[in-house]
């Protein structure tokens, strides 16, 4: 090792779902199949008659989408925190609530980088097991901690614990923050916004990325008491005052004012993945009962690598990991029913060719 390289920061990263570059059915990083709201399209066109604008810095505090996110969930603006995406949120999260020498708890089968960013910042962490059934165990995080933080639903599971549960883990953390990430909250849970107001140390974090068709665009933000917000702020602007272009602010605003649109995709994106199941479950897959815009599924008569292999070779993508705990699962993203038809007519001539 060169002398200068022993002071270079070593970590294993993340590793992002495959963004293939050719027309593929593209089941495999939990987009949503249909367009942004129209009125995204008209803020951006907007834009494009004033491209001198783009000389100027953004606006630090994203205040038009921060006002449009307080209007929607009925919150004040300061109780609101934005950022380029879920990722960049919770990331600030980390750096900011996660500074005790105790562990943060979170569940083993979530999403890997929950464990990229408490190495790469040096937090102390324990994996809480999940059950047999893939839910988390609450019991497990009632002991001392240095922060509590799990999806809702989970992933890659698409399992969604009860408002109660969550509730509960919040009442016996009350010396901690405790972080709920809904990212897929909008296809059929009940969300833990409602309990920001009972508790204080409740920071509940969402994306544009899923539920509003925006994962090109990045934006993520988080909702809570505005001391957990006026913190992440400070540790932002430590860091880059300016996170949020101007063409986000825009678009993203011009998104959350477009109610009717939204639930129409979301109910939409449910009406598949429900019509999903019932045809996975016809050619022999078990799966949790996803509350996601995705079905984690397994099915015991096939080789779930070799099934993945196989849909690749008909540019179909979905998501497969060789971990050991979910190894035999295949993560398939709810897309158009066009597109969901087609997944499972290659499945069954799979299964006709190799399981029969």
């Amino acid at each position: 090792m060169r002398e200068f390289e022993k002071n270079i920061r070593k970590v294993e990263p993340y590793v992002p779902g495959e963004q293939p570059q050719k027309k593929v059915i593209k089941l495999n990083t939990n987009e949503n199949p249909y367009p942004p709201a129209p009125g995204v399209l008209a803020a951006m066109k907007k834009l494009e008659g004033h491209v001198d604008s783009l000389r100027l810095y953004p606006d630090p505090t994203s205040d038009t989408l921060v006002s449009a996110l307080a209007d929607f969930y009925h919150v004040g603006k300061d109780q609101v925190f934005v950022g380029v995406g879920s990722d960049d949120v919770l990331s600030m999260c980390f750096l900011t609530f996660f500074n005790s020498e105790k562990p943060v708890f979170f569940p083993d089968i979530t999403y890997s980088f929950y464990k990229v960013w408490a190495d790469l910042y040096r937090i102390p962490y324990e994996c809480k097991k999940v059950d047999e059934n893939f839910h988390i165990i609450k019991e497990d995080y009632y002991s001392e901690n240095g922060g509590v933080i799990f999806p809702n639903p989970n992933a890659p599971t698409g399992l969604l614990e009860e408002l109660d549960t969550i509730e509960e883990i919040i009442k016996k953390n009350q010396k901690s923050v405790v972080i709920i990430d809904e990212a897929y909250i909008d296809f059929g849970g009940k969300s833990a916004l409602k309990l920001v107001e009972k508790y204080e140390n409740l920071l509940v974090v969402q994306t544009f990325s899923k539920s509003r068709s925006m994962a090109g665009m990045r934006i993520g933000f988080a909702i809570g008491n505005k001391d957990l917000i006026r913190a992440m702020k400070d540790v932002k602007y430590s860091i880059n005052s300016y996170t949020m272009n101007r063409t986000s602010i825009l678009a993203g605003a011009a998104c959350v004012k477009d109610r009717e649109y939204f639930e129409f995709t979301r109910n939409r994106i449910i009406t598949t993945r429900e019509n999903a199941k019932k045809d996975l479950a016809e050619l022999g897959f078990t799966f949790p009962d996803s509350k996601a815009n995705f079905i984690f599924a397994t099915n015991k008569d096939m080789d779930i690598t070799d099934l993945f292999e196989y849909l690749r070779t008909k540019n179909i993508f979905v998501r497969h990991w060789n971990q050991p705990a979910i190894k035999d699962y295949i993560r398939i993203t709810i897309g158009t029913d066009e597109e969901m038809n087609a997944l499972m007519k290659e499945i069954k001539n799979y299964k006709e060719a190799v399981c029969s």
